[in-house]
């Protein structure tokens, strides 16, 4: 099986790597740091707004029982694309929206995906999300890593079984 590898910013990465772990076909899925200037940020730097990365998630994927398509699917249904720097309660540069490409043809179906978006929008908002070329992935600190799978901070683990569709509580 020949994986490949996809990447994601979508607000705070807890709720959006739960959503990805139940995809059938993701391998793995890990969070952290991208698309910034400083070299193997910390949490609390990139919490600065300062270095220019987002929380991201990114995914090993077998595209052979999951199209890349529908990690972009996945990834619209977790995101309000029309608020810059934001989602939800999550407020700051490094919780904007973003789809970070690994080849080309990830580009394409991700710029599709986004006029397929913008057109349930219509002219009433504007899509802020951005589709960009990957940058360096930094891991992000273990206890971020499943953190909802693991309890988060209240300790209510939550399924990353595949299929799942309990819902996401983002804090645990």
């Amino acid at each position: 099986m020949a994986l490949e590898t996809a990447l994601f910013g979508g607000g705070c990465f807890w709720g959006l790597e739960l959503a990805l772990q139940r995809v059938q076909g993701v391998a793995e899925t890990e969070v952290g740091y991208s698309q910034g200037h400083l070299p193997n940020p910390t949490y609390d730097a990139v919490c600065t707004g300062s270095t220019g990365h987002a929380e991201v998630v990114r995914v090993q994927f077998d595209p052979t029982v999951c199209p890349y398509e529908n990690l972009l699917d996945v990834f619209w249904s977790r995101v309000d694309p029309t608020t810059l720097n934001r989602q939800g309660n999550d407020v700051g540069t490094q919780y904007r929206s973003g789809i970070y490409y690994y080849t080309e043809a990830q580009a394409a179906s991700a710029q599709k995906s986004l006029e397929v978006k913008q057109k349930e929008f219509g002219d009433k908002k504007k899509i802020v999300t951005e589709i960009l070329p990957a940058k360096t992935f930094y891991r992000a600190e273990e206890y971020h890593q499943q953190y909802l799978e693991k309890g988060g901070r209240n300790g209510a683990k939550q399924s990353a079984r595949k299929g799942c569709n309990d819902p996401i509580r983002c804090y645990g």
